[in-house]
């Protein structure tokens, strides 16, 4: 019989993803709510000693991988070694962050188990009827879908920030099952070699609770340093408009948008955004948008929380000065 929810719990150099500490939190809710145990998993090299953290987000079990041969991600290990143990452990509902890793690692986990898949949700909850019922966007953020699963294991991937990171408790203790990582000769396609990370002291776009983005009206690439040193100032990541990347002004990376990074903060500051379809579906699920434009008419504003009408190169740098008298 399927019992427990599930929690893919994602690392980084040893760091937990804050999106698996928000999924860890949501789902002590739901187990709590249907009287199930909450597990939590994690594969890598050295994560053993995350096994303490992890329980005081409260999961009830953690099951260890801390193995060599899943030490770096890749999708034919980890499908691998998740699809055995789900197979083994049964559990009612698998959950994963809407990430990088997460959007390649569901899908095929979903076919490997045979069952359907909700993605990108930004809403879940108990449901008497249909056990877990899911609210993930459509049509670009227009409207949302509610969805369910009739199949187990339910299999979901989460937005990162949209659900609120509960308060650890130190003295929880979980327990700890250590798994080894047998993985299938077919999945060893892929050996990764070597892992280039960009330093940067600001956090990573899909996590942020804060972005500031620029777009068309930041003129040039030699203007993003106006947005950098605000960001740096409320410990904000920094965005951008397609059509910011497709001049060349900025990476890829700082894309904000429906061929870009999907975003979910708690704060989103368009600057010179004039706030195109393919943008909104982006970020349109921000708790709460603040642009600044100097164009009135722009479209930006019609999903804005709070607009401004004016210069970003005048309004910027005041924003900035402000924030260093609250934060002095």
């Amino acid at each position: 019989m399927a019992k427990g929810i599930w929690v893919i719990v994602e690392q980084r150099n040893l760091e937990i993803r804050k999106v698996s500490l928000e999924l860890l939190s949501q789902g002590r809710i739901l187990a709590n709510q249907m009287s199930e145990p909450l597990v939590a998993v994690i594969l890598g090299k050295g994560v053993a000693g995350l096994a303490g953290t992890i329980s005081g987000y409260g999961a009830d079990k953690v099951i260890v991988v801390d193995d060599e041969k899943v030490a770096d991600y890749t999708t034919g290990s980890y499908t691998s070694v998740l699809n055995q143990l789900i197979r083994k452990g049964e559990p009612q509902a698998v959950l994963i962050g809407n990430t990088a890793i997460g959007k390649d690692l569901a899908p095929r986990l979903a076919h490997r188990l045979g069952v359907g898949m909700v993605s990108d949700c930004t809403g879940m909850e108990y449901d008497e009827t249909t056990f877990l019922a899911f609210k993930r966007p459509i049509y670009g953020g227009k409207a949302f879908a509610h969805a369910a699963v009739n199949v187990r294991p339910v299999l979901a991937t989460i937005r990162p920030n949209s659900f609120p990171m509960a308060v650890p408790d130190p003295s929880r203790q979980g327990e700890v099952v250590s798994e080894t990582a047998t993985i299938e000769a077919a999945d060893l396609q892929a050996i990764v070699k070597e892992i280039v990370i960009a330093a940067s002291k600001r956090p990573e776009l899909t996590e942020a609770d804060i972005i500031i983005s620029g777009g068309r009206g930041m003129k040039g690439p030699e203007n993003y340093h106006i947005l950098e040193e605000c960001a740096d100032v409320i410990g904000a990541a920094v965005g951008a408009s397609r059509a910011a990347v497709d001049a060349g002004w900025i990476e890829q990376k700082f894309q904000v948008g429906q061929t870009g990074k999907t975003v979910s903060p708690t704060l989103y500051i368009a600057c010179g955004i004039s706030g195109a379809i393919q943008h909104l579906a982006g970020m349109g699920s921000s708790k709460v948008i603040i642009a600044i434009n100097k164009d009135s008419e722009a479209n930006i504003f019609n999903l804005a929380d709070y607009g401004i009408v004016g210069d970003l190169f005048e309004i910027i740098p005041l924003l900035t000065a402000e924030f260093k008298k609250l934060a002095s």
